[in-house]
């Protein structure tokens, strides 16, 4: 079968490293190039027209962050996912969660956290109609919001990448888990804008603790019914 690797839309890139860096990032948040799959050097820079060079200082790059391994004189496969790294995943998201929300909650106007209300009035709709993966998309720009009013640009980086990582994980056990635990999640969403709103920092921290926890319960619950790659 024919890996996909289709390029980012309105991507704009300024060399060719970059260029296969990120579309190869995508493929692999996207679970296109899935969990264990073979990343043969030639074969990818033929599907995407450049040398083999770019595409080696790609794979360390996305070796770096975990999302590829590479095996000396065996060749680099898509990281798997596993137990490890699904707990790696909401383990680093509740402490960066902890962060954000409350610096977030300091500094958001009246403006901002209508923002908020209203990307959660959307995946509430999303949810009415089992538009699950809109719900999923809504869910990342909620997050990613939070981190952004927090005018920490470190955070924020970081929180992308586990954002990614969160995408990757859903992607893969999107029918198993997501679709099973979007309305208890929905409402922590609720309870944890509530409780920015409010400032009421210990149910703030409760809720992440709990929204994270109860995600990662859940992805565990589901790896220990079938068998898992790692």
């Amino acid at each position: 079968m024919a890996m996909r690797l289709a390029v980012p839309k309105g991507a704009q890139h300024r060399t060719k490293g970059e260029f296969v860096y990120r579309t190869l990032r995508d493929a692999i948040v996207k679970c296109e190039l899935s969990p264990g799959e073979r990343l043969v050097i030639d074969d990818l820079a033929r599907r995407l027209a450049v040398s083999s060079i770019p595409v080696r200082e790609a794979l360390q790059l996305l070796q770096s962050e975990g999302l590829v391994l590479m095996v000396p004189h065996v060749g680099a496969t898509v990281a798997p996912i596993s137990r490890e790294s699904v707990t790696e995943v909401f383990t680093v998201m509740e402490g960066l969660e902890s962060v954000a929300a409350r610096a977030a909650a300091e500094r958001a106007t009246r403006e901002d956290f209508d923002a908020l209300q209203e990307i959660v009035a959307l995946m509430d709709r999303a949810l009415a109609t089992d538009a699950h993966e809109h719900w999923a998309e809504l869910n990342t720009r909620f997050h990613a919001t939070i981190s952004r009013l927090t005018a920490m640009p470190t955070l924020q980086d970081m929180m992308e990448r586990v954002l990614d990582r969160w995408d990757r994980v859903r992607r893969f056990f999107f029918t198993g888990v997501l679709v099973h635990r979007a309305q208890q999640a929905q409402k922590e969403h609720h309870a944890l804008l509530e409780a920015m709103r409010s400032q009421d920092w210990e149910r703030l921290q409760e809720t992440i603790r709990a929204h994270n926890r109860g995600a990662l319960a859940d992805y565990m619950a589901f790896l220990e019914s079938r068998p898992v790659q790692g």
